[in-house]
């Protein structure tokens, strides 16, 4: 058997030995952002950014696996913040990036757990509907242009880009539509599920063209 394995392993093998190694490090990485976590102790006015990535918000609470991160998270665990201790959440590209419908129903009970009465849970997802529909009507050239953009240079199909929107090198997990992500904040617990226009002050300017905003509130007490 073990001379069977001698040499470069099959790529099966391989993916699931790169998915291990993955998966220890963020363990490791969400230990040391449970410490980090201590720090924010009996505050009761936090701004969570989750799934910053690289994107560092000053006056927020950063989190993410990423080092720069102000608190680094496995999302998929339960948030280390206290009840009623924030008052506002907000996301961006982040939400498609958690299985659907868990682990993603429980980090959205949890962020709803982590809002005051009243507190935003705003986010921002890849607006799916509009990949569909521009697949079937058209598009227009700044929806072209935005894809060109974003994507590697191997796309050159729109159908490319509908698996690419859908997959992304396998880090997407979901694809959502208003009508999706209401009826899932609902569930979380989430009322007055709205979608929002673009604000400079809050999102990424080059992610405006191909996006779904939307925002949702804590219920008052």
């Amino acid at each position: 058997m073990l001379e069977k394995l001698s040499g470069p392993l099959p790529t099966g093998l391989r993916i699931a030995t790169r998915n291990l190694f993955s998966e220890f490090n963020t363990f490791l990485a969400h230990r040391q952002g449970l410490a980090q976590a201590r720090k924010y102790r009996g505050s009761s006015d936090l701004k969570l950014h989750l799934g910053c990535g690289k994107n560092y918000k000053e006056g927020w609470v950063n989190v993410d696996l990423h080092r720069t991160a102000d608190v680094r998270l496995d999302l998929r665990e339960p948030l280390p913040f206290e009840d009623a201790s924030c008052s506002m959440i907000y996301s961006e590209h982040f939400l498609e990036h958690i299985d659907y419908p868990e682990p993603i129903t429980s980090l959205l009970r949890e962020c709803c757990r982590v809002l005051k009465p009243g507190g935003v849970f705003s986010v921002v997802v890849p607006d799916i509907e509009l990949v569909l529909r521009s697949y079937v009507e058209g598009g227009t050239e700044e929806y072209y242009a935005a894809q060109r953009k974003w994507h590697p240079e191997w796309y050159k199909t729109q159908m490319e880009h509908i698996n690419y929107n859908f997959r992304q090198n396998n880090e997407h997990r979901f694809c959502y539509d208003f009508e999706t992500l209401n009826y899932l904040l609902e569930k979380c617990g989430f009322v007055e599920v709205r979608c929002r226009s673009f604000e400079v002050s809050l999102d990424r300017k080059d992610r405006e063209v191909g996006s779904l905003y939307a925002e949702a509130l804590k219920p008052a007490e």
